[in-house]
């Protein structure tokens, strides 16, 4: 008799401290611990996830070593790198006092980590634990990233100016000025995060939080030159876990009365996410763009996301007086609730994926507005390839602004990316739903999981 079908399988997540990271690692735990997996969390003490969310779970701490510095400079790549570097000793010396708490025919069946925190793969392959990557965001938006380690090689990168709207070479729809990179460079740091991040030496598989029905031709080739192991395109993972909460924010219900009294699809919902920040000049462009449109809308402002405020002190003056009950004001959301909801009848976004999933995933349509890294690629892809949205690209102006938001809300040319959006919607329902793509690698998972 197999002994292993007695015992209590384990699986051990390594989540990026951020918040587009954690949340989709959470959802896996969430979807694993229903197929019969005990899930433990390994989480840096830098924005650790809430344990209480999640009781099912066990959660432990590692030191990071990072400096109130490093953290307050708000260097993304340079916490990454620093969090690969210090934390790989810590991760190594936790996990056997974690099985040694645990009952005697418990073992840990396997690691998954986010694709940014690799240390994790040398430490499992230390101790002898298969490992399986998580990638958090697109497969677009992964061919990108690695494209640019041969673009750099061949002297394509920095680019001028004058090449910005020129289509990158093999990645049609992309242009230069879509890469996930600065337009002054690619600093080394940067190469060597990626390289390490997408060399994949010893991991069994990869779990994408992607679908079919977006991708398929882009896992293809994944699948085809790219990776030696098997692929696993289980997305939306939040429709897997529809009550996993994993918010770093506290999260703010007092919109709901408001947007229940809002008449269907007409509320533009406005969330630019967890990291990225706008200045006052930028703050007033969106306000008097918004008011001129005389558009109802949900404004999502994070804390802190505006330059020299803590919060909304610097709106202009007279603004909500002018919108009145037009426009709501909140600190966070639950996101996924409010775009599910029959009043939201268009979304400006950021283009995090996580964002982005949950805007295809209910058929609103989008106008992207992408900050930084694979945002830029993921609103491409919305404008040009899927076609349910458009983008802001140039310097934010009020006029644009109106246009975009009358052009989305009321327009025909909104109507028929909302058309558009709401056909994606059910093929995406049928990716996760039995039968669908996503649910059969989901199955798939499970049994290779089962026997590694």
């Amino acid at each position: 008799m197999d002994t292993r079908a007695h015992r209590r399988r384990h699986a051990v997540l390594v989540p990026c401290p951020f918040q587009g990271h954690i949340s989709p690692m959470l959802q896996l735990g969430t979807i694993l611990q229903s197929k019969g997996f005990s899930i433990i969390v390994v989480h840096t003490k830098f924005n650790s996830p809430n344990s209480s969310d999640h009781p099912e779970f066990v959660f432990q701490s590692i030191p990071d070593g990072l400096s109130s510095q490093e953290i307050v400079s708000g260097n993304l790549l340079e916490i990454i790198l620093a969090l690969n570097q210090n934390c790989k000793i810590p991760f190594q010396e936790c996990l056997p006092r974690i099985m040694a708490r645990k009952d005697s025919d418990g073992e840990i069946n396997c690691i998954i980590y986010d694709e940014l925190m690799y240390f994790s793969e040398a430490v499992a392959n230390q101790l002898k634990v298969p490992s399986i990557v998580l990638r958090t965001i697109s497969a677009a938006a992964c061919t990108a990233r690695v494209a640019i380690l041969q673009l750099k090689a061949k002297g394509s990168i920095p680019f001028p100016d004058s090449v910005s709207k020129e289509l990158v070479p093999e990645l049609d729809p992309l242009r230069f000025k879509d890469l996930p990179i600065s337009r002054s460079g690619v600093p080394d740091n940067f190469l060597h995060l990626v390289a390490c991040a997408y060399n994949i030496k010893t991991s069994s598989a990869v779990i994408w939080n992607t679908m079919d029905c977006l991708e398929e031709s882009l896992l293809l080739k994944q699948r085809q030159k790219q990776l030696p192991v098997p692929i696993f395109a289980i997305g939306p993972m939040h429709k897997f876990a529809p009550v996993c909460s994993s918010s770093l924010l506290k999260e703010d219900t007092s919109y709901i009365p408001w947007l229940n009294k809002q008449k269907p699809k007409s509320v533009l919902y406005i969330s630019l996410g967890s990291l990225a920040s706008i200045d006052e000049t930028e703050l007033a462009e969106m306000v008097w763009g918004l008011t001129n449109s005389k558009q109802r809308f949900l404004w999502v402002i994070r804390p802190g996301s505006i330059s020299g405020s803590e919060w909304i002190g610097l709106l202009p003056e007279g603004f909500v007086e002018s919108v009145g009950e037009r426009g709501f004001i909140v600190k966070w959301t639950l996101q996924r609730e409010v775009l599910a909801h029959p009043a939201i009848g268009g979304f400006w976004s950021h283009c995090g994926w996580n964002s982005a999933l949950e805007s295809i995933s209910e058929g609103i349509p989008m106008i992207c507005r992408p900050c930084f890294g694979d945002q830029m690629v993921t609103a491409r892809y919305v404008s040009h390839v899927w076609r349910t949205g458009l983008i802001l690209e140039n310097k934010l102006e009020r006029k644009e602004i109106e246009s975009a938001v009358r052009r989305l809300m009321i327009d025909k040319e909104g109507e028929e990316m909302r058309q558009r959006a709401a056909d994606l919607k059910e093929k995406v329902e049928v990716c996760f739903k039995k039968g669908g793509s996503s649910y059969n690698f989901l199955d798939r998972l499970v049994e290779f999981m089962s026997h590694l």
